[in-house]
């Protein structure tokens, strides 16, 4: 008998209790229903539903992989250049984890969603605390400020500049985006919003990646016949 998944309506056997394809469950019968050798024992098994999560072991492997990505993730970072897809990598990484302690070890695109969605948030505030602390220690306890005083008047009197003169915007508006920007209190506001957005770009990559290694473990495991 053969009967067709609820999900991607593709066909599933009936010796099969998952979806070959997208692992969703299939119909599970109760024991008071017919059994017999014809019938495997796990028709009458009671089955995890893939899109709930069991926190403590996700939050274990998150916290694990989620905070050293953070850090390597942080706008001074070496590493900072790749910190988008190290990100998403740590997402998919931490549902790897979290399915290999599971069992049946299978996973919906939406719990994995979740699990890189928490994973993003500890990573985004790792990168985005770790990159305020260090700018603040290379500021007062390095006294390296001036350093960082000249090379932001540089970068907004020429680099920056160029690229809005390259763009058409007139002289007047040049010179008022250099009146807010050059202060300190702009080059604050600058820095801040240059960290928020580190981290909303960590944490949706960080999700994509969740989800995507779920979807990626849906297509590589086959549960048990």
């Amino acid at each position: 008998m053969e009967i067709t998944c609820a999900r991607c309506n593709q066909t599933v056997q009936a010796e099969n209790c998952y979806c070959p394809v997208c692992g969703l469950p299939q119909l599970v019968y109760s024991a008071d229903g017919p059994t017999g050798p014809g019938l495997p024992e796990r028709w009458n098994e009671a089955v995890r539903d893939a899109s709930a999560v069991e926190w403590k072991p996700a939050l274990r492997a998150a916290v694990m992989l989620g905070i050293p990505a953070g850090l390597l993730c942080s706008m001074l970072s070496p590493l900072s250049i790749f910190g988008l897809p190290l990100m998403a990598a740590a997402g998919a990484w931490v549902v790897v984890l979290y399915v290999r302690s599971q069992r049946p070890a299978w996973i919906t695109m939406g719990a994995g969603a979740r699990i890189g969605l928490v994973t993003g948030v500890l990573g985004g505030w790792t990168a985005a605390a770790s990159t305020a602390v260090t700018l603040f220690a290379m500021r007062f306890w390095f006294h390296q400020g001036s350093f960082y005083d000249d090379l932001w008047q540089n970068l907004v009197n020429q680099q920056m500049s160029q690229q809005w003169q390259s763009m058409g915007v007139d002289v007047q508006s040049i010179a008022l985006m250099k009146a807010w920007l050059l202060p300190p209190e702009g080059r604050a506001g600058w820095l801040l919003a240059a960290i928020v957005l580190l981290g909303m770009a960590l944490l949706l990559f960080a999700v994509a990646g969740g989800a995507l290694g779920a979807r990626l473990l849906a297509r590589t495991r086959r549960p048990g016949v």
